[in-house]
């Protein structure tokens, strides 16, 4: 074996002279990855609760919505950004628009899911002790959709963390950008480095999420059934 340094000419997958060369150039693609991610995972559940909560209200909407959304999943990555690409030019915004119709076929779906599962014993308790729409929907309806929104996040997020890469072709990739470049000059360390980061941050994410959703459901741990609390104060209400 040569020394670590010599890994570089000899282009081997692990390489720690890489990690020292090259650090400032992960830590960007990094740092870009987990920008475009976040913004497109946020914007997507900003986009998808008003499409799942229109989808609720009017019933008939719902087969519409679901099918755009999944219609939507189907189109290639490559030819959706080729199509973005005339209306926002070459930018991060392909990316992010591109992920974000991605994500709106889990997050409505898992949104919706969620609403539909509250049960309507529970929604008249809450209107007998005087809850509004707006009430009833953030102060009810939302935290027992909690289980089911998080884990539609959570696929939701792991999915965009994987296709980020993609945006290498408008030069907006995050750590895809390493990857197709390593993968043009047949560079190994680059590659795989790169790569394995991709994955750490989807676990990382995923764990996050799931720590998250733990937190602000107690009782799915606990045993504590908020319904069941709901209805006997709305019967010492009456």
């Amino acid at each position: 074996m040569g020394d670590v340094s010599d890994c570089l000419t000899a282009n081997d997958w692990i390489c720690g002279e890489y990690f020292r060369t090259r650090s400032a150039e992960l830590v960007d693609a990094t740092v870009q990855h987990v920008a475009i991610t976040a913004v497109s995972v946020a914007l997507g559940l900003l986009v998808a609760f008003p499409l799942a909560l229109a989808a609720r209200r009017w019933r008939r909407l719902a087969g519409p919505v679901l099918g755009l959304t999944t219609v939507l999943y189907t189109v290639p990555s490559l030819a959706m950004f080729a199509l973005l690409t005339p209306v926002f030019g070459v930018s991060a915004s392909v990316v992010v628009t591109g992920l974000v119709l991605y994500s709106l076929t889990i997050l409505v779906r898992n949104l919706l899911a969620g609403l539909e599962s509250v049960p309507e014993d529970v929604r008249e308790a809450a209107r007998g002790m005087g809850y509004g729409p707006v009430r009833l929907l953030f102060r009810v309806e939302l935290p027992l959709a909690l289980p089911a929104v998080t884990a539609g996040l959570r696929i939701a997020t792991v999915s965009t963390v994987a296709m980020t890469t993609i945006g290498s072709v408008v030069g907006y990739g995050g750590l895809g950008n390493l990857i197709a470049d390593g993968l043009g000059e047949f560079f190994k360390a680059e590659v795989l480095t790169a790569s394995v980061l991709c994955v750490v941050l989807a676990v990382v994410a995923d764990l996050l999420l799931l720590l998250a959703g733990r937190l602000l459901t107690p009782w799915t741990r606990t045993g504590r059934r908020r319904p069941s609390t709901l209805r006997r104060e709305a019967v010492a209400a009456a």
